[in-house]
C-alpha cells in the first residue's frame, strides 16, 4: 500500500466513529503527517477526544491524555526526578507528554507557566530536566483543545504557543441527518466501546514519519512559491491586523500544502491545495487589535486575501 493510500485508509478508519467530518479528519492526518500540532477549538461533546483516540487507535500509536486544569504544574506534564532510598539516588519519572500522540484537553484551563512547559516539546520534540534533554518519541503529535465560548477562569494561549500549531480547526455541530446518524451507529455501545473493540490499527505509527519524508518530493514550482510569499505579504499589510504571519506560518503552509497534494496522489501542489489550507493554517497566526471575536475575523480575513491575491495560472 502507498503512503497516499496508507494515509486515505487512517482517515477512512476514523470516519467509523465520527460522523460527518471527513474534511476535518483529512486536515487532522495531513497536519500529523507534515510534522505538526492540531488547535481544536469547539464547544465541549463535539467529538475531539473521540477523533484524538481514534487517531491514535487507527496508526498504531501510544497515546495520553492531560486534562489541563489551573493547579497542573510543567512537571505534571513533562516528569520530574523522584529520590529512591534504596539507591541513594534520583531516578527521573516521564511524565504523560512522552507519547507519540498527546491530547491537552481544554489547554487554556491551564496558567501560561504550565503552557510553556509544552513549547519545547513542541517545537523541539525534547525535555530538558535537570539539566538533561530527552528525546521524544517519534512521531510526536500535540491534538490540544479549547473551549472558544466559555471564557471564565481560562487563560488565553500567547502567540507564541499559538505560532506552534500548524492548524486550528473546529470540528462544528453537526445537522439533522449527522446527528439522527451518530444516533444510529452509537445504539449499541458508545464510542469509547467502540474505539476499543471495534476500531483496529490500519497503519504503523512510522507512516507519519514516511509521509514527511515523501512530502519533500512532492513539487512546488517558483509560481506558486511566489504566490505563498504574495500571501503572507497580504497579511502583513492590512490596517486591521497588529502583525501578519511569519515566515516560519508560510513554511508551514508550503509543508502542509505538499501533505495535502499527496493525500490526494499527486507529486505536485496546485493553487487549489494551498487555498484550501490557508485558513486553517494561517488565520490563528494573525495577531489582531482586539481578542474578542478574533478566530471568525482572522477567518474572515484569510478568505478576503484569497480572493484578492492573483492565482498563478498555467500558461499554454
Amino acid at each position: 500500500m502507498s503512503v497516499s493510500e496508507s494515509l486515505n485508509a487512517v482517515c477512512e478508519n476514523i470516519s467509523r466513529v465520527i460522523v460527518g467530518r471527513e474534511e476535518t479528519i483529512r486536515l487532522v492526518v495531513c497536519a500529523a503527517a507534515a510534522g505538526g500540532h492540531v488547535l481544536l477549538e469547539d464547544v465541549p461533546g463535539t467529538g475531539k477526544t473521540i477523533l484524538a483516540r481514534a487517531l491514535a487507535a487507527s496508526a498504531f500509536a501510544s497515546f495520553s491524555r492531560i486534562q489541563f486544569t489551573p493547579d497542573l504544574l510543567p512537571s505534571d506534564i513533562t516528569g520530574l526526578s523522584v529520590y529512591r532510598p534504596d539507591t541513594g539516588k534520583f531516578e527521573f519519572r516521564e511524565g504523560p507528554v512522552f507519547t507519540q500522540i498527546l491530547l491537552a484537553d481544554e489547554i487554556n484551563r491551564a496558567t501560561p507557566r504550565t503552557q510553556s512547559g509544552l513549547l519545547e516539546c513542541m517545537e523541539e520534540r525534547q525535555v530538558t530536566a535537570d539539566g538533561v534533554t530527552r528525546p521524544l518519541p517519534a512521531p510526536f503529535f500535540v491534538i490540544a483543545t479549547q473551549n472558544p465560548v466559555e471564557t471564565s477562569g481560562t487563560f488565553p494561549l500567547p502567540e507564541a504557543q499559538m505560532d506552534r500549531f500548524l492548524m486550528r480547526l473546529s470540528m462544528g455541530l453537526p445537522d439533522r441527518e449527522e446527528e439522527i446518524g451518530i444516533l444510529t451507529r452509537f445504539l449499541d455501545g458508545s464510542a469509547a466501546e467502540k474505539i476499543r473493540d471495534d476500531l483496529k490499527p490500519v497503519a504503523p505509527a512510522d507512516l507519519f514519519l514516511t509521509a514527511a519524508r515523501e512530502s519533500r518530493r512532492v513539487a512546488v514550482n517558483e509560481d506558486l512559491r511566489g504566490y505563498l510569499a504574495d500571501l503572507a505579504a497580504a497579511t502583513r499589510n492590512r490596517d486591521d491586523v497588529t502583525a501578519g504571519v511569519s515566515p516560519r506560518g508560510t513554511l508551514a503552509l508550503l509543508n502542509a500544502s505538499r501533505v495535502y497534494a499527496l493525500m490526494d496522489g499527486r507529486d505536485y501542489v496546485t493553487p487549489e491545495d494551498i487555498r484550501a489550507l490557508a485558513v486553517p493554517v494561517l488565520a490563528h497566526r494573525l495577531i489582531l487589535p482586539q481578542r474578542y471575536g478574533a478566530s471568525s475575523r482572522a477567518a474572515d480575513i484569510i478568505k478576503d486575501i484569497l480572493s484578492s491575491v492573483k492565482v498563478p495560472t498555467e500558461e499554454f
